[in-house]
């Protein structure tokens, strides 16, 4: 697959065969995060990686607001980056969650990012040191029903892109 077909098709799954998704493609999609450009090569992530299904179930439990779907995955990255403001590990970070979601849909596995889980029981449950946040969790896995690929409801692209200046249409 392309990576603009990729981009163009992927969507957010949040329902998950019991399917394992097999060690080298864990690697993969760890490996996408970890190659990914940082400001300055920084690389201020840490991915914390949970496979084993009590864990899981845990977390999905943890995440309900947000997420209660994570214990279905067969696969949840926790995206970890240092506290400090004046960091660029968020930006860093959510570059990282992207091209790990896109190396998973080229292996047909599907994904979404839960926000908001920096939770005192999560950080335990990880073992998250008090220096560092949970930026968010992925939770990966194959899709339990078809997905339709490239049905995405967005604005046209005259509307949010402008030329040389704002409020120009872009056109192409």
């Amino acid at each position: 697959m392309e990576v603009f077909e990729a981009i163009k098709t992927m969507l957010a799954v949040r329902s998950y065969q019991a399917k394992a998704i097999p060690a080298e493609t864990v690697k993969k999609i760890v490996e996408a995060g970890r190659l990914t450009g940082s400001a300055h090569n920084r690389q201020l992530w840490n991915f914390v990686v949970v496979q084993e299904a009590e864990r899981l179930r845990q977390l999905g439990e943890l995440a309900a607001g947000n997420g209660p779907y994570i214990g279905e995955a067969a696969l949840a990255l926790a995206v970890v980056v240092p506290e400090a403001a004046e960091s660029y590990g968020y930006i860093d970070g959510t570059r990282a969650v992207q091209d790990m979601m896109l190396v998973a849909w080229e292996a047909g596995i599907g994904s979404n990012w839960v926000g908001n889980v920096d939770l005192e029981p999560i950080r335990s449950l990880l073992n998250i040191p008090a220096d560092q946040i949970i930026l968010n969790i992925i939770s990966f896995g194959y899709p339990a029903q078809a997905v339709g690929k490239g049905i995405k409801r967005r604005k046209p692209l005259a509307e949010v892109a402008h030329r040389e200046e704002f409020g120009t249409p872009f056109e192409g």
